[in-house]
């Protein structure tokens, strides 16, 4: 047994235990406390009523599922040496942690952050990083930033029934096409992202308006780290289907995949700066509640959130299959799309806020 293989079981063997310590210790608590630290919030939550926030612990079981399934449908033997593998584990992992202990204890933001931080860093480590600029130093700076502020958007997407669950089957059900298409689905990331959708499939029956569950910050941190992962190896790094590699075009390719997540957390971050907020402290200003106060009913807003989400990952699906020439025309083009969409969230927005 090399020394490689003796570390990664001794780390193995170490952080199953710590998570096993962590996470009975914080489920004793998420027991006695479940939907208490709602009632001290209830002037900023949208939805009054007190219900489970136990959705993520579904999607990390399967999670972990989907990763021990792949054995019995591909037997492989060297799963244990796939440091991005591993990476992905550790980040997700950790994100579960933070977010479970975050609905228990209602965590302080510098912590979040710190956790964050650490969980795009065991990505950087592990081989995970976006590789878009010739300098390493800034791919990885690029990284953290991307990942850090997929799991805050994801997070702040939560705050209307079946939003953020609709978004993320939007993303992988295309992550998913497009790895198929690519003809590169015999790998273990292709199955698990189909056990992470499915399982957001399931919890959507439980979650799409009037909800009975929601998946709370145990599963928008998880979803937040695992959508940063797969938009790094499916949308950023990875090659058109004519095998092509364009710096620019990725950068649309993965700005209209997320283009939901990313307009919300810029126009509410936008939004509570100029009135002097913490853009981490929340609040009804998000773009899905602003839709409500225009007159649309919660279930429309989901609906309507889905429309866009699908038409613009659409954009990407023809971006990547016949797009194979591409200029200044095509960035003004999708430049144009992505301008007109932020800019009717952020005037629908400012319409209600005039109209206090």
């Amino acid at each position: 047994m090399n020394s490689y293989l003796l570390a990664v079981f001794l780390g193995y063997f170490l952080s199953v235990t710590c998570f096993s310590l962590v996470l009975n210790g914080v489920l004793l608590r998420f027991t006695r406390t479940l939907g208490i630290r709602n009632r001290t919030e209830g002037m900023i939550r949208w939805n009054s009523q007190y219900k489970p926030s136990v959705g993520g612990i579904c999607f990390y079981l399967l999670f972990l599922l989907s990763v021990a399934s792949y054995t019995v449908f591909f037997p492989q033997n060297q799963l244990l040496m796939n440091q991005r593998l591993l990476g992905l584990l550790g980040a997700c992992s950790l994100a579960f942690l933070m977010g479970l202990a975050d609905d228990a204890y209602n965590t302080k933001p510098l912590l979040k952050l710190f956790v964050q931080i650490s969980c795009a860093l065991v990505l950087i480590i592990s081989g995970t990083y976006i590789t878009v600029f010739t300098d390493n130093i800034a791919n990885y700076l690029f990284t953290v930033f991307w990942v850090v502020g997929m799991m805050n958007s994801i997070n702040m997407l939560d705050n209307m029934d079946g939003i953020t669950t609709v978004i993320s089957i939007n993303v992988l059900s295309y992550a998913v096409l497009f790895e198929y298409l690519r003809g590169d689905c015999m790998n273990i990331y292709f199955m698990i992202m189909l056990g992470v959708l499915a399982a957001l499939c399931g919890f959507m029956y439980y979650n799409w308006n009037p909800s009975q569950l929601f998946m709370g910050d145990t599963g928008s941190q998880f979803l937040g780290v695992f959508l940063a992962a797969v938009g790094i190896n499916c949308f950023w790094n990875a090659p058109d289907f004519a095998h092509h590699y364009i710096h620019s075009k990725q950068l649309f390719v993965a700005l209209l995949a997320f283009i939901l997540p990313i307009i919300d957390t810029s126009i509410v971050i936008i939004n509570r700066v100029a009135k002097g907020r913490s853009p981490f402290i929340g609040g009804k200003d998000h773009t899905t509640h602003h839709l409500v106060y225009f007159g649309l009913s919660e279930r429309k807003v989901a609906v309507v959130f889905a429309l866009i989400s699908f038409i613009s990952l659409g954009l990407t699906y023809g971006i990547n299959m016949y797009l194979e020439s591409w200029g200044y025309l095509q960035i003004m083009i999708f430049s144009l799309y992505f301008v007109l969409l932020l800019s009717s969230f952020y005037y629908i927005t400012q319409k209600y806020q005039k109209a206090q």
